[in-house]
């Protein structure tokens, strides 16, 4: 069984994050320079909340504010689903369908060690069925 753990070593363990304090544009350049979709939220060494570009569209673009004086702490998600990295991909791609969130933080010892995204469970399922397919094929024709 897959772990999360391994999607985090296949990613990286880069975590990048912003302070509830941070405009919501500097979000934005966080998010657009490092290529993610969400940044958990950062206050005194403790994940106050999530923020991502689903927060923006919807709080932001869609209620007309300005991104350049909006406070992610005043829009960031508060309800924080989180994961271990000893639980299985199966697990996690549970718990994100059913929460209806895309990036959800991974914690070991109370501490945060990664972030997962939709997309890397979804890849690492895709490339695990892969390995069994080539496997069983193998297997099949030796």
């Amino acid at each position: 069984m897959l772990k999360i753990s391994h999607v985090l070593q296949t990613k990286g363990g880069d975590i990048w994050s912003v302070s509830p304090k941070a405009t919501v544009f500097e979000a934005l350049q966080v998010l657009a320079d490092k290529d993610v979709g969400a940044l958990p939220v950062i206050e005194n060494n403790k994940l106050v909340g999530m923020f991502s570009e689903r927060d923006y569209a919807r709080k932001i673009i869609l209620k007309g504010k300005s991104s350049k004086e909006e406070k992610v702490g005043d829009l960031m998600t508060t309800r924080i689903y989180s994961i271990t990295p000893d639980m299985s991909v199966e697990e996690c791609m549970a718990l994100m369908t059913e929460s209806r969130v895309r990036h959800i933080p991974v914690f070991e010892d109370n501490k945060l060690i990664g972030i997962v995204s939709i997309g890397d469970v979804v890849n690492a399922i895709i490339k695990d069925q892969k390995i069994t397919i080539q496997d069983l094929e193998n297997y099949i024709t030796s």
